[in-house]
């Protein structure tokens, strides 16, 4: 008999390629959210965490309640007969986008009872020969075959660790989090995804984040002829977000007060130019009710220089 295996997946383009390929047998649990954006609860499951996804979702990314209930929560009633699959294999990448997303699929194992079953992680990011880092649907078939096969063991360390790293992220301190980023662990990208995660918070000087001030740089040194552009270099530069068209559309659209545009090229305005050169602090003017996770966005600033977190 063959070995019956669940594979989660971080995406339908990833998902479809697996079977087209015919790489590997078995039932494919697709991952279609975003935790890494807006309010979570530790139980993904759970009815009050999916009224509250599906409000946030609607009220910022147009996704209807019935869209959510298709794509997502129909998914996870694959896991309630857990115990007839030998295997589970994830497949995420390295960024804070599929890392925030497998901790949480780790999690929902976990309180699944999945037991003795062997979880693999199939993770995509430095590949030999490329300058930048690969995601699982950008490297060519062999090299998709090659990160198959070296598929990583996931001990109960590893499976611990990262339940308890989606329960800090879903509570209203992030600060825990830095504790857990020097953790070693068999996740060759989350420390890094996690530093990331906690240079989201407002700089302490300017109040924009870390990817604010890095899409503002690039309309100082480039030149970027309009906001589509723009998009096109945000998305290409973002390093460890793993941001998609929807979430950078919105990140730039909160930066408009920060940009004028000229018949040649887009350009910093005059408030831009102070937010670059860290001469004035806009949070009052950026500040809204945004989550990450269990906290709002605004209720801490980020110092760059000690690399820590101040709650307001």
């Amino acid at each position: 008999m063959g070995v019956n295996t669940l594979h989660i997946t971080n995406g339908d383009s990833l998902t479809d390629r697996l079977k087209d390929l015919k790489l590997v047998n078995g039932e494919f649990f697709t991952w279609r959210e975003m935790l890494c954006e807006g309010p979570t609860e530790i139980k993904v499951e759970s009815d009050t965490s999916i009224k509250k996804r599906e409000i946030f979702l609607k009220k910022y990314y147009r996704i209807s309640a019935g869209d959510y209930e298709e794509k997502f929560v129909s998914q996870l009633k694959k896991l309630d007969s857990l115990e007839i699959y030998d295997e589970v294999i994830l497949w995420f990448e390295y960024d804070l986008f599929c890392q925030i997303n497998m901790i949480a699929a780790i999690s929902l194992l976990l309180r699944k009872n999945i037991g003795n079953i062997p979880v693999y992680l199939v993770c995509s990011g430095r590949v030999e020969h490329e300058k930048k880092l690969m995601g699982l649907c950008e490297i060519n078939d062999a090299q998709l075959k090659q990160h198959y096969e070296n598929k990583v063991l996931l001990d109960i360390n590893d499976l611990e660790l990262a339940d308890y790293i989606w329960t800090l992220y879903c509570e209203s301190n992030p600060k825990k989090i830095a504790g857990q980023i020097k953790k070693h662990s068999s996740f060759e990208y989350l420390s890094i995804s996690l530093r990331a995660h906690l240079q989201r918070f407002p700089n302490m000087l300017t109040g924009l984040n870390v990817l604010e001030h890095n899409i503002l740089d690039m309309v100082d040194k480039y030149q970027i002829k309009n906001i589509q552009q723009l998009m096109g270099y945000a998305l290409e530069y973002q390093g460890y977000y793993g941001y998609g068209d929807m979430q950078m559309k919105r990140v730039i659209a909160r930066l408009f007060q920060f940009l004028d545009q000229t018949k040649k090229r887009l350009v910093l305005s005059e408030r831009g130019k102070l937010a670059l050169n860290h001469k004035k602090n806009f949070y009052n003017t950026q500040k809204l009710d945004w989550y990450y996770g269990g906290v709002k966005k605004y209720d801490y600033l980020y110092n760059d220089e000690s690399h820590t977190l101040l709650k307001l």
